[in-house]
């Protein structure tokens, strides 16, 4: 793919080559032969001096050998700049005495809602709990070595939020919500590869996305707009149902007309203090389960039909599951290959799962959550909790799994055919997961609506992938951190809370996103509609 980007100062220009597109198939290792790609896009049109660029790229599985598909731009004369590219160009001003927003949360909703702000001349004032990601990164080994969570540094809190150090998962299904290849553009304007532009499935990295952070927060600050770490909303400045500002655990008092509240769905304390101020807040469902565990090549295996090596052109395979038991969906989420499993708890006495891989993807294993949809007449005994009887489950179960396992950041484990079978595993397999796994019997911990379906699920995910059920896999509880349990309501055209003034429930936490991309299109929405509110 042709990519460039010209970037003077605060301005940010991004350009990519527009032509006509041809799809080829390729074998694996031809795929990267940019002459013998060049042969093929000739053969096929019959262009003897062709120019080409790749705008596309997925892997097709489907056959008994895979296939690399590319969406070739492709032009039977020299590309010339002026005329064949399709370029956007980002200006972000110096906001330094410009209208003041507070924007609660650094995490991708909070980051691309400020530079959106930043782009319309707004200057975004960014409250974040966490740390830095240098400083987090301390905590993170703390977390993994010695079993400390830090409640306001970990997996969840911190710069970039949640998906940072979890693993930069970029396709969504929500375009609808936003423009894709803008949200895009911008990673690459702040470091990240261009090759984002064209996979099918793009993926940073865990250990890329910090310094794309980063630079994300320098362009910010650069504008004139302000990051302040460890500086969590201790409580909401409201009066006659208008949004006057916030009081933070420092002792200080930030005012504004406007908050932007992205503080990601594991902010329990934040759906705690709006519900305290008789704040509307929503019950929402949300799915929990497991995080199961195979062997890496294994799953190339049973994808690629390769055998037990897939060579050097492929990358580590990966799946998506779904299957509805007794009118509840079961399905694979955020499916990481060649990835380690991680502690993302936020607070002691609770056990939680989540995924990450690295740019490379080249750990030996690859786990996913295998989650069952939480619904209402699932949790009868947590009606009483009102807005908040999910989140509570949710919490039930979290601390029940840590009571199991022995009330520290040590997971429960079963082996996969063993919780199928309601048998407790003798030992259990080698893991990534570096607190450790103690093989418990979670066929009798989990609950009971939960363990049924993810039994039957697993049963009919082999007859999808046969192999897939083994004892060569394992589980470990709980994947419980899905979706928000709660949702902030906001206006569908607004973004404005329907009964507080000024505030602007954004992304993962406020119920209207899930990943990052998603929660940057969200917090872009957001800004903007920010922006109109503050020029009427």
């Amino acid at each position: 793919m042709i990519f460039r980007e010209v970037a003077t100062a605060n301005v940010v220009t991004l350009q990519m080559i527009m032509q006509k597109d041809i799809e080829v198939a390729l074998r694996p290792e031809d795929a990267g032969d940019l002459q013998k790609l060049k042969t093929v896009l000739t053969e096929k049109t019959g262009i003897e001096d062709i120019e080409f660029s790749i705008v596309r790229k997925s892997i097709d599985a489907r056959g008994k050998s895979p296939l690399i598909r590319l969406k070739c731009r492709v032009s039977d004369k020299p590309l010339d700049i002026e005329t064949h590219i399709d370029f956007e160009t980002v200006y972000y001003q110096d906001v330094s005495a410009a209208k003041e927003v507070i924007v609660a949360g650094a995490g991708p909703a909070g980051y691309f809602a400020a530079l959106k702000l930043i782009e319309n001349g707004i200057k975004p004032v960014i409250l974040e709990r966490g740390k830095p990601v240098k400083e987090r990164r301390k905590d993170i080994s703390k977390l993994h070595t010695k079993h400390i969570v830090h409640p306001d540094s970990n997996y969840c809190f911190g710069e970039g939020g949640a998906g940072t150090f979890s693993d930069g998962k970029l396709y969504t299904r929500s375009t609808k919500r936003g423009d894709l290849k803008r949200i895009l553009s911008i990673f690459v304007s702040h470091g990240a590869s261009d090759e984002i532009m064209i996979d099918a499935h793009p993926h940073i990295g865990t250990n890329k996305l910090p310094k794309i952070v980063t630079k994300m927060r320098e362009t910010i600050e650069r504008c004139g707009g302000e990051v302040r770490f460890d500086t969590r909303i201790n409580d909401f400045i409201i009066e006659n149902n208008v949004f006057q500002g916030v009081k933070t655990t420092n002792n200080e008092v930030v005012k504004a007309a406007h908050l932007i509240l992205a503080t990601g769905h594991s902010a329990r304390d934040i759906f705690e203090k709006l519900h305290k101020r008789n704040v509307l807040i929503e019950a929402k469902p949300f799915a929990l389960g497991v995080r199961v565990e195979h062997p890496q090549r294994l799953i190339d295996s049973l994808q690629y039909n390769c055998g037990t090596n897939r060579g050097r052109d492929l990358p580590a395979a990966s799946y998506g599951l779904v299957h509805e038991v007794r009118d509840k969906g079961v399905y694979s989420f955020c499916m990481c290959p060649g990835g380690q499993i991680v502690p993302s708890a936020t607070a002691r006495g609770e056990v939680v799962m989540n995924g990450m891989s690295t740019s490379t993807r080249s750990s030996r294993y690859a786990n996913s959550g295998i989650v069952v949809q939480v619904e209402e007449n699932d949790i009868p005994g947590f009606k009483s909790s009102g807005p908040l009887r999910f989140m509570r489950f949710q919490q039930h179960i979290e601390k029940k799994m840590c009571e199991l396992a022995g009330n520290d950041q040590t997971a429960p484990g079963q082996r996969l055919l063993d919780f199928v079978n309601n048998k407790l595993s003798p030992e259990l397999n080698k893991s990534s997961y570096i607190p450790g796994v103690v093989s418990k019997p979670l066929h009798e911990a989990l609950p009971k609506f939960i363990r049924a379906r993810l039994q039957d699920a697993f049963r009919q995910f082999d007859k999808k992938m046969k192999g897939y059920l083994t004892n060569d896999a394992q589980i470990l509880a709980t994947e419980s951190r899905t979706s928000s349990p709660v949702r902030i309501p906001r206006d569908s055209e607004t973004c404005e809370h329907p009964q507080i003034k000024g505030l602007f429930p954004c992304g993962e936490g406020a119920g209207y996103a899930g990943g990052i991309v998603s929660a940057a299109m969200d917090g872009e929405r957001v800004a903007q509609a920010v922006t109109r509110n503050l020029r009427i």
